[in-house]
C-alpha cells in the first residue's frame, strides 16, 4: 500500500535568498494571472481547456518582449506546475459531481461574479468593481517536481535551483519516504518548505481493537462514547478583541498607504496565528484518538449549511440574527471538518476505519429504549428520556448513539475489506476514488 505524507517546516532563508525567491513565486503568479485571462478568451472562443493546451502558452509568455523579466526571473518545471494547477481547477469547475454536491447540500450555485486571481485581486465577469474593494492576498508558493534532479536534502538545509544554493530549515522530524516534490510557499511574511513523500508500507494493522463514537459541539469540542470529554480552544474567540483593534486600526488609515499595507500585514499575522494555534491543537487531538481506536465513528456534518447567516432577505427579515452570527463564528473556530479530515488520513495510515453516519435524530434518540423525541432532551447538557426515564448527559447519550449507528452501518456491509482507498468515508458506504 502507498503512502502519501507531506512534511512542513519553517524556511529560513538569507537575503539575497529571499530576493530570488520572491521573484520566483512572483513570476508563477504573473504566469498564473495570464494564462487566467487566456482562458476566459478560450472559453468564449469555444476552444477546449486542458493542462496540454495552457503549457504551450508559457513559451508565448516568455518571448513577449513586455516580459523578459520571466526568462531570467521564473523556474521552468514551477512555472508548468502553477498551469496545471490552474487547467485542473478549471476541470473542477465544469465537473458534474460538484453541482450535484452543491444540489445534495441544499445550496443554490451562484452564478459567478469574479474570479479570484493569485494575487488576491478579482477579474470582473461584471462592470469593475472599486479599487477599495479588491481583496489582498500575500499567499505565494512554487512547486518543483523530479526532486533528485533539481534538489537535495542535507541535515536541516535543502538545496534549491536558480541559484538559490542550500537554505536551511528547521527540521523538526525526520523525512520518512521517497520525496516526490517540493513545495516552496510564503504567507504572512515567512517562508515555509513542504516535501511532499511516499512510500509503501504492507496493509498496517491497527494496534487497538476498540471502537468509539465521537459527538462534536462547541462547549465540548469532543465528546466520545466512552465519557471522555475534550475542551475546545477556541483559538478566534481568544483574540477576538484583539483582532478588532488592530482592524479599527486599519480603517483610520489612507487606503494602500504604506502605514495601510503595514497595519494590514499585522492583521495577517494575526490570524495566520490563530489558524496555528487551532491546526495544531487539532492535530494533538487526533493523533491521540487514531493511536488508541481502531474504528472512529462521527457524525457527516454539513458545516457549511449550519453555520449560514440568518439575516434573511429585504423582503423576508432574519430572526434571531446576532445570537445565529455568534453561533456560527463558535462554529467556525472550531474546525469540525479540519479535525474529520486529520482522522481520516491518520486512520488511513494506522490501518484503522473511520465512518460517517447520518447526524439526524442522535441527539434526540435515548440509547437505552431507542425512543425518539424532541422533549428528550431538554436542555443543552440534560438528557432524560420520557419513556423509559433514562437520565444521562447529552452529550455522551448522542456519542454512544453515533457508535451504534457505526457499527449498524459496519454490519450492513458485511465488514471492511482490505486494500480501500485512501479518502474512503465508510466501509463501502460512501466511497470516493484518489
Amino acid at each position: 500500500m502507498k503512502i502519501n505524507k507531506a512534511y512542513k517546516f519553517r524556511l529560513e532563508p538569507n537575503v539575497e535568498q529571499r530576493v530570488i525567491l520572491n521573484n520566483l513565486v512572483g513570476s508563477a503568479r504573473f504566469v498564473w494571472n495570464q494564462m487566467l485571462a487566456m482562458s476566459f478568451e478560450m472559453l468564449a472562443n469555444n476552444e477546449f481547456i486542458n493542462a496540454t493546451n495552457l503549457v504551450n502558452k508559457i513559451m508565448d509568455l516568455k518571448n513577449n518582449p513586455d516580459f523578459e523579466f520571466l526568462k531570467s526571473h521564473s523556474n521552468a518545471v514551477s512555472l508548468q506546475q502553477k498551469v496545471r494547477d490552474l487547467a485542473s481547477a478549471w476541470s473542477r469547475f465544469f465537473d458534474p459531481k460538484v453541482h450535484a454536491r452543491l444540489k445534495e447540500n441544499k445550496k443554490k450555485p451562484k452564478k459567478p461574479k469574479s474570479f479570484k486571481l493569485l494575487d488576491g485581486t478579482e477579474l470582473q465577469l461584471r462592470p469593475l468593481m472599486p479599487q477599495w474593494k479588491r481583496k489582498i492576498d500575500r499567499r505565494d508558493s512554487i512547486r518543483l517536481v523530479q526532486f533528485d534532479k533539481y534538489c537535495r536534502v542535507e541535515g536541516n538545509r535543502v538545496k534549491l535551483p536558480n541559484g538559490i544554493g542550500l537554505v536551511k530549515f528547521r527540521k523538526s522530524q525526520d523525512i520518512i519516504g521517497a520525496i516526490k516534490n517540493v513545495t516552496i510557499s510564503k504567507k504572512s511574511g515567512r517562508w515555509s518548505v513542504s516535501f511532499g513523500c511516499e512510500r509503501e508500507i504492507e496493509n498496517p494493522i491497527h494496534p487497538s481493537k476498540t471502537a468509539i463514537g465521537i459527538d462534536l459541539g462547541i462547549t465540548k469540542l469532543i465528546s466520545t462514547s466512552d465519557g471522555q470529554y475534550i475542551k475546545p480552544k477556541n483559538s478566534f474567540k481568544s483574540n477576538q478583541v484583539k483582532l478588532a483593534k488592530l482592524q479599527r486600526q486599519l480603517s483610520r488609515k489612507v487606503l494602500f498607504s504604506q502605514n495601510w499595507q503595514k497595519q494590514n500585514r499585522k492583521i495577517q499575522k494575526l490570524h495566520h496565528h490563530i489558524a496555528n494555534i487551532r491546526h495544531d491543537y487539532l492535530h494533538k487531538i487526533t493523533t491521540n484518538i487514531s493511536k488508541n481506536h481502531a474504528m472512529i465513528v462521527v457524525e457527516d456534518l454539513k458545516v457549511v449549511n449550519m453555520s449560514q447567516s440568518a439575516s434573511g432577505s429585504a423582503v423576508q427579515h432574519g430572526r434571531n440574527v446576532k445570537a445565529k452570527s455568534g453561533l456560527n463564528k463558535l462554529i467556525l473556530d472550531q474546525g469540525w471538518g479540519m479535525m474529520v479530515d486529520m482522522l481520516e488520513y491518520k486512520q488511513h495510515w494506522q490501518g484503522g476505519l473511520l465512518i460517517k453516519i447520518n447526524p439526524r435524530y442522535t441527539s434526540q434518540t435515548c440509547f437505552e429504549c431507542k425512543h425518539i423525541a424532541k422533549e428528550n432532551r431538554q436542555t443543552q447538557a440534560k438528557f432524560e428520556c420520557v419513556k423509559c426515564r433514562y437520565v444521562a448527559n447529552a452529550d455522551f447519550n448522542a456519542a454512544r448513539n453515533i457508535l451504534a449507528a457505526g457499527h449498524a452501518a459496519l454490519s450492513a456491509e458485511g465488514g471492511c475489506g482490505k486494500g480501500r482507498p485512501m479518502k474512503q468515508k465508510t466501509c463501502g458506504l460512501r466511497e470516493k476514488a484518489t
